[in-house]
């Protein structure tokens, strides 16, 4: 399959590529395109062959659901069995943005969109160029992220390219985009509202509109025995081909590990921040940006894992970033990307 990258200007959208681009989508095909977050790999959400197509193309696996994508909130009461006050309240707040909803779903969203589940996950994205695909695909699509599963998600046309080269019959190249991490998922089927995964809008964000709310106490748990209520919930996600392991402890006694590890495995790898690049005289060493400037690693997170895939690594160790803000949704990425594999030098 030849695989057509298009670049689309915001500020001047060709009305004839997107057009093209929703009747790929509208004859079951599939389409990338950016979003605030990541790039999307989408489909007709309500189309059960379409939404198959992504898992193939993904190599994802069937059981873990996919987010259908709407551009207003009349569409959301065509798919959602219900609509709960806390949800009306965070839309207003939060939509269009980086926020998806759980509801109970409607028998029209097909089982192969939910991964065989009766809920499905909601969000109205804010980029101008996803909201028009939406509207020229038929209103509904579903869109997981527009990698090969398992990898890095991917902020730019180029990092979709290189995994869905082949695969795909078009990307809308728009440019980086501009948060850098998927979005938050918020599940409203139970009595208060339970983040699933962590993102840009903050638990406390949540709580500022609906008062009570919780995070998943399995959110950063390794249970691969759990059937997915949301992406990302059951599998290994966003990992580079090196090995990673994620050091934790006094920054003093972190830095002096990892100096350690170079000493002992020449060329390997370190993701480090602006403030401690200077400490580290061997291995290949990326800042992912500065410790007073959380929006600035999320958004590199995922572009430097991706780039050790260049530096042909085998091993990575990176500090830990964990805080109260978005360093918990940061936190929960690196650990997917790791395997949950961490070592804690605080005793050592």
């Amino acid at each position: 399959m030849q695989t057509e990258l298009v670049k689309i200007d915001r500020e001047q959208m060709s009305h004839h590529i997107m057009k093209r681009a929703g009747e790929i989508l509208q004859n079951g095909g599939l389409v990338a395109f950016p979003t605030e977050t990541v790039y999307g790999l989408g489909a007709d959400a309500l189309n059960e062959e379409a939404a198959q197509k992504i898992y193939a193309a993904k190599g994802r696996p069937s059981d873990n659901p996919l987010i259908v994508h709407i551009a207003d909130m009349e569409a959301l009461g065509r798919i959602a069995e219900s609509i709960p006050k806390e949800a009306k309240a965070l839309a207003e707040a939060f939509w269009p943005g980086p926020l998806t909803m759980i509801f109970r779903k409607k028998e029209c969203v097909p089982s192969g969109t939910t991964g065989g589940l009766s809920t499905v996950a909601v969000r109205m994205p804010s980029d101008e160029i996803a909201r028009e695909l939406i509207r020229q695909g038929g209103g509904y699509i579903a869109a997981p992220s527009a990698n090969v599963s398992g990898r890095p998600s991917p902020t730019t046309a180029q990092h979709v390219y290189e995994d869905m080269k082949g695969r795909i019959p078009m990307i809308l190249d728009g440019g980086p985009v501009r948060i850098g991490l998927e979005s938050t998922i918020v599940d409203l089927t139970e009595e208060h509202p339970v983040i699933l995964r962590p993102g840009y809008i903050t638990l406390s964000m949540i709580r500022s509109i609906t008062g009570e709310a919780e995070v998943d106490r399995g959110l950063i748990a390794d249970n691969s025995t759990v059937r997915p209520k949301a992406p990302g919930m059951k599998y290994r996600h966003y990992a580079p081909r090196a090995e990673l392991w994620i050091v934790e402890g006094p920054m003093e006694r972190v830095v002096s590990y990892i100096n350690e590890k170079c000493s002992a495995f020449p060329g390997t790898g370190i993701i480090c921040t602006e403030e401690t690049r200077e400490y580290y005289p061997d291995g290949v060493v990326k800042s992912i940006g500065s410790r007073k400037d959380e929006r600035s690693i999320a958004s590199h997170l995922f572009a430097v894992l991706r780039e050790f895939d260049g530096e042909h690594v085998e091993r990575i160790y990176s500090e830990s970033f964990d805080t109260q803000g978005l360093g918990q949704a940061i936190m929960n990425r690196l650990l997917k990307a790791a395997g949950h594999q961490k070592i804690d030098v605080s005793e050592k």
